[in-house]
């Protein structure tokens, strides 16, 4: 049974994750498929800053830091069996 789709804030740390859907406004889009952020993507939830933005994800072999209400609107499937590396 597939797991319902969540925001990438509701992720706990080091949780591997794939997009399902960016519900950004379609200005805001380019930004993030430019940076490699497409539906079908794995993602991993590296950390939040100290006051929990902005959070911070790995995507395709680098860091990449969103502001805390973009990520909020990026939903994700969490992948089975996530280790911590």
């Amino acid at each position: 049974m597939a797991a319902a789709p969540q925001p990438l804030t509701s992720l706990a740390l080091g949780t591997t994750a794939t997009v399902t859907e960016i519900k950004l406004p379609p200005a805001h889009r380019p930004r993030l498929m430019e940076m490699g952020l497409l539906v079908g993507t794995p993602v991993e939830l590296v950390r939040f800053a100290p006051l929990g933005d902005p959070v911070e994800i790995k995507v395709r072999g680098y860091n990449l830091t969103l502001r805390k209400h973009e990520a909020e609107q990026i939903l994700v499937t969490a992948t089975a069996a996530t280790h911590a590396s």
